[in-house]
């Protein structure tokens, strides 16, 4: 595979990251010192493999572009894409004809995060595959739910994962397929959709949790938090820091219901935990443990029960928090510990749907979080099977804090 294209999406408003009529797309916000599209783009012109970038635009943002991405000798100038994501991929590949690489990489610009070796991974496996996806395992019990809103089934997520970009094609047969799909006038949310249908062949492999989409708002609190911790780099290369440990530690009864929120994975059970949010005690430990090791207060100081905006609210909206506390000085997790103390449920069976959950709140690779379990041998609330307790440690890497 010698001569490859990648196209860059990027015709988006982002109206979900709470676009408004005078701000700029969500794709020309800044992190850090560089808009989201410039992030996105820089690692597909730094790959030598990669012959040419074609970013595909919204009408009328040529001169937001041209202030948001620097000139490059093997980035194309940008073309303009249409209402749908499909018409600005079909405008892309279109824009490419004439060069008629071997292969074609499609990447969102909302995805400012994506790696060299997850590009590198796509391009190997286009050698032995026509179609090449990036994917990641689904934690999330996923429902299927009717037009009233009740739950329809369950469905089961063995087999299920999430497609990621960039994606990989062979030119001629991607761009085909896009041809016959826009004149048969179907919608597809992905380029991996069109070429299912179009009878290509698509090969997955392994994506990066850390490649996440810019969607909401939060997600950009989240990258602008990223983007003060690698800020701050140079001082674990060049200076000194120092060494965190905090510790927390949390309880939540039993009472009526048919599930329990543990460690960010929903469990069924014949109990529910009571607590003014979710009751995860597993993250509400975790939580206090990075406040902690910053000595920032406890969740309560942040969340107070009192607040009826915490009122059933996700745990990992807290978990969060602390973590953005933590990067925002600077800082980063090394290691995440938690213990779960319970007669039931039994915790085994989704500990590691419990670490990546974990690892995907917090940004961190899985291998950076243990979870554990053990019982009170009969004694006490937590033998009785009144309740569920946690405790958990976090190891963080600060700039040296002098007094």
């Amino acid at each position: 595979m010698t001569d490859i294209s990648a196209i860059i999406v990027a015709g988006g408003l982002g109206v979900r990251a709470g676009w408004r009529a005078d701000d700029p797309p969500k794709q020309y916000r800044r992190i850090g010192s560089d808009t989201v599209l410039a992030r996105a783009v820089a690692p597909f012109l730094s790959n030598p493999r990669i012959a040419t970038v074609q970013v595909v635009i919204r009408a009328g943002h040529g001169e937001v572009y041209a202030a948001s991405v620097a000139p490059h000798e093997r980035l194309l100038p940008p073309v303009i894409g249409g209402h749908r994501r499909q018409d600005s991929v079909r405008a892309g590949l279109e824009a490419i004809a004439g060069l008629n690489p071997d292969a074609v990489l499609i990447h969102d610009a909302a995805r400012p995060f994506v790696g060299p070796d997850l590009i590198d991974r796509v391009i190997d496996a286009l050698v032995d595959h026509d179609g090449v996806i990036p994917v990641v395992a689904v934690i999330d019990t996923i429902k299927r739910v009717s037009a009233d809103g009740l739950v329809a089934a369950t469905v089961a997520r063995a087999e299920l994962r999430a497609a990621q970009t960039p994606q990989g094609f062979r030119y001629r047969a991607i761009r085909a397929a896009h041809s016959r799909a826009a004149a048969s006038g179907l919608d597809f949310t992905d380029d991996a959709a069109i070429a299912e249908w179009a009878g290509i062949a698509v090969a997955c492999v392994a994506g990066d949790p850390s490649n996440r989409k810019l969607t909401t708002a939060e997600d950009f609190d989240l990258a602008e938090a990223l983007m003060a911790r690698q800020a701050h780099v140079g001082a674990f290369e060049h200076g000194t820091c120092e060494y965190r440990t905090g510790s927390g530690f949390d309880v939540h009864r039993f009472g009526p219901g048919d599930h329990v929120m543990l460690c960010g994975v929903r469990i069924a059970h014949d109990h529910a935990l009571i607590g003014h949010s979710d009751a995860d005690v597993g993250l509400h430990a975790l939580t206090d443990a990075l406040l902690g090791a910053i000595a920032d207060g406890d969740i309560g100081s942040h969340f107070p029960p009192s607040d009826p905006r915490w009122r059933g609210a996700e745990s990992a909206l807290f978990l969060r928090h602390a973590a953005g506390l933590v990067a925002a000085r600077g800082g980063e997790i090394i290691h995440a510990d938690i213990t779960v103390i319970c007669e039931t449920p039994k915790i085994g069976p989704h500990r590691d749907a419990m670490r990546a959950r974990i690892a995907d709140i917090l940004g961190i690779a899985a291998n950076r979080v243990a979870v554990k379990a053990t019982t009170s041998e009969g004694l006490g609330f937590a033998g009785r099977r009144e309740g569920i307790a946690a405790q958990a440690t976090a190891t963080v890497r600060l700039p040296e804090q002098r007094p």
